[in-house]
């Protein structure tokens, strides 16, 4: 019998050059960061200007389906709360 490999699922936000921030999400962070500052082709046209990008956040899901759903919830909050989510994390 074989594992089937289970897709990790993050969502992520990133601090732009603007200081402004992106949400997304991802079964692949270090191509999907890539693709944000331009290395390889894809990335959002949000984050095509407003490069360098910093990776602030992380955080796993169990499915793109939680992931998706996790994000929406993160997108509707203020910027103080997300701030507090990658400030709260860095000093874990």
């Amino acid at each position: 019998m074989t594992d089937i490999p289970i897709k990790k699922w993050l969502i992520y936000l990133l601090e732009c050059k603007d200081k402004t921030l992106y949400c997304g999400i991802t079964n692949d962070l270090e191509n999907r960061l890539k693709q944000h500052n331009g290395e390889i082709k894809g990335g959002a046209k949000y984050t095509r200007s407003r490069q360098p990008l910093e990776l602030v956040y992380q955080e796993s899901a169990i499915s793109r389906s939680e992931a998706l759903k996790r994000e929406i919830v993160i997108k509707k909050m203020t910027r103080k709360a997300k701030t507090a989510l990658f400030h709260l994390n860095k000093s874990n």
